[in-house]
């Protein structure tokens, strides 16, 4: 991955090669995007849907959690390199959600409207900076998680 610095904002230069998918510095994290051919509400009720995570997720084997869809205080463990760790939702709304993963701040999932367009918008993964070689596996999992938004018309 190219980062090319712009500012205090860092743009994926290798986005340019498909303008649906960007990464970009926000703060203490980088966020993942990738544009979505869905409406907001549908695709951040998959985003939340924890029976969904393995079938997007490339690091995500298995979810008990719970709630189906997660909300703040959501518990449960996650089956992540062979082996079972406990997670917590630590904020939730409609649009986005936080969570510690073994007790250690994770990533962050929000969808972002875009103003006018009611059947597409960007679904984000915030990653901290310190786990910035997890991005291009933010990127595949938003690669899978559009394509099962986006096949689910």
């Amino acid at each position: 991955m190219r980062v090319a610095g712009v500012g205090r904002r860092c743009v994926d230069t290798t986005a340019e090669r498909d303008a649906r998918t960007a990464v970009v510095r926000e703060g203490a994290t980088l966020a993942v995007g990738r544009d979505v051919d869905a409406p907001a509400e549908r695709t951040a009720t998959a985003l939340r849907d924890t029976q969904r995570w393995p079938e997007w997720s490339p690091s995500v084997r298995g979810v008990e959690s719970t709630d189906r869809y997660v909300e703040t205080g959501t518990t449960g463990r996650v089956r992540v390199a062979c082996r079972w760790v406990p997670f917590r939702v630590t904020a939730a709304t409609r649009l986005r959600w936080d969570w510690r993963v073994a007790g250690v701040p994770a990533t962050g999932h929000r969808i972002d409207r875009y103003p006018g367009e009611s059947g597409r918008c960007r679904a984000a993964i915030e990653v901290p900076l310190v786990a910035a070689p997890y991005v291009p596996v933010c990127r595949r999992a938003l690669d899978r998680f559009a394509a099962l938004v986006e096949g689910a018309e």
